[in-house]
């Protein structure tokens, strides 16, 4: 069941190919001084098709159509302006060394991406944030935690949302029976449509048969999943309303789906290694210039099941990471000159294709671990070893959602968050979600994030 309407994706798309259309008109209509007519229309169109595919592309891989919480829109001009550098550049490269387009003038080009740049940024951030609806549905939400809390100041911070959560009770701070008259209170208001509680709190299971029977005297009432709304609001999990019931219910994928994925890995990771070689001799002689030391380094990993599994890297640190580290808590290992560059070019990677193509690692899946740090978090984190019932992955759901992600050290809190997107990848992994994360690994290995 979809409780948040996905029609903003579709809205975006069609709103950013209108503008690419109309900024072609306009370009027209500046460069000759006359409504275009429709041989010129039709001379340039076809080329420049090509070109809002590619940009739609590009918007795509930088996250454009992504849910646009509001953390998201607080990056939002950043990543339109990154993605129109982009674009432009891409736009560069086809009109002026591509015979096939060789429209004259250029100034025709150069008009249209200022024309669309300025138009895209005023549709983006002007436009389509008042698009919201109308007139909300009111809501309760009656749970606790800090995700409860992170849930209620998404959807009442931000109008676009279809519906508001009129009273929000905190069952940590209210007695039970305090709860039930609330609840059901808020539930005989005609005005209130829905209720959204945490079927796992106890106090909320008290309260559950009261409300069922206030509800039925509605025509429109609906009660919802806290766990299943968050997922819809910030595709993760939330660890602090999730328990182990509910994960193994709904971890799962069809035997198909794996069959299919696994040949990917194969075709794909074998293909990806064999033109990697190609690069092999240029990192080798690099990282003996540098300082001398070892081309590889082999490190052991937790894979699926808690199997142990071998990886091999180019050497990018001045030693081994372990995963042994201090008080502090990170390593003394320093990253070299060479491996700096390895590192935000993903370079260092290249050598796991092979484990992929052998099945220890999947294209798609949670980071593998060190084991040192996997039995730290596994004794102090709830439902970290549900990443084991999947294959670990080179990319993944948390690699291109979580930007704080712990690198080279220990970090609870920031592993916590990963978690709840690995959790989220678990319960709804396909081919198509797998896609998604392949192409946004893209934009993830251009931006050097997580090096």
């Amino acid at each position: 069941m979809s409780f948040i309407s996905r029609r903003e994706h579709l809205v975006l798309l069609f709103g950013d190919v209108c503008i690419f259309v109309a900024s072609l008109w306009c370009t027209l209509l500046l460069r000759y001084l006359a409504v275009p007519s429709w041989d010129i229309l039709s001379l340039h169109f076809v080329p420049f098709i090509l070109l809002f595919v590619v940009w739609i592309a590009v918007f795509f891989i930088a996250g454009l159509y992504g849910k646009h919480t509001r953390l998201f829109r607080s990056k939002l001009p950043t990543t339109i302006v990154s993605s129109q550098v982009v674009n432009i550049f891409i736009a560069a490269m086809l009109f002026f060394f591509v015979p096939v387009f060789g429209i004259a003038p250029k100034t025709n080009l150069i008009l249209y991406l200022v024309i669309s740049t300025v138009l895209i940024v005023i549709w983006r951030l002007g436009v389509f944030p008042r698009l919201g609806p109308t007139r909300q549905l009111k809501g309760v939400l009656i749970a606790a935690g800090p995700d409860a809390k992170e849930l209620a100041e998404e959807v009442n911070q931000d109008h676009r949302y279809p519906f508001k959560f009129e009273y929000v009770i905190d069952t940590s701070k209210v007695p039970v029976h305090e709860i039930i008259q609330k609840a059901v209170r808020v539930a005989e208001e005609d005005d209130v449509m829905f209720v959204v509680v945490d079927y796992a709190d106890s106090a909320v299971a008290s309260a559950l048969p009261i409300i069922y029977d206030a509800a039925f005297h509605k025509e429109r009432f609906a009660l919802i999943d806290i766990v299943e709304l968050y997922q819809e609001a910030f595709e993760r999990v939330p660890i602090t309303l999730t328990s182990y019931a509910w994960i193994l219910d709904q971890v799962g994928a069809s035997r198909s789906y794996d069959i299919i994925k696994r040949g990917m890995d194969i075709l794909i990771g074998g293909t990806l290694g064999i033109l990697s070689f190609v690069l092999y001799p240029f990192v080798i002689l690099a990282i003996k210039l540098d300082d001398g030391g070892p081309i590889f380094i082999t490190q052991e990993r937790v894979g699926r099941a808690h199997v142990p599994i071998k990886v091999l890297k180019f050497r990018s640190m001045s030693g081994n990471d372990s995963g042994k580290y201090d008080q502090t808590g990170k390593t003394k290992l320093k990253i070299t000159r060479v491996g700096r560059w390895l590192r935000v070019l993903r370079i260092d990677e290249l050598p796991q294709l092979w484990a992929v193509v052998r099945g220890d690692l999947s294209l798609v899946g949670p980071r593998p671990e060190l084991p040192a740090l996997a039995n730290q978090y596994s004794a102090r984190i709830p439902y970290y070893n549900a990443r084991y019932l999947v294959a670990p992955g080179l990319t993944g759901w948390a690699q291109i959602k979580h930007d704080a992600h712990p690198h080279h050290g220990t970090a609870m809190e920031a592993t916590k968050e990963k978690l709840s997107y690995d959790l989220y990848y678990l319960q709804h992994r396909s081919l198509m979600l797998d896609l998604v994360i392949i192409l946004q690994t893209i934009r993830i290995v251009l931006t050097a994030k997580g090096t």
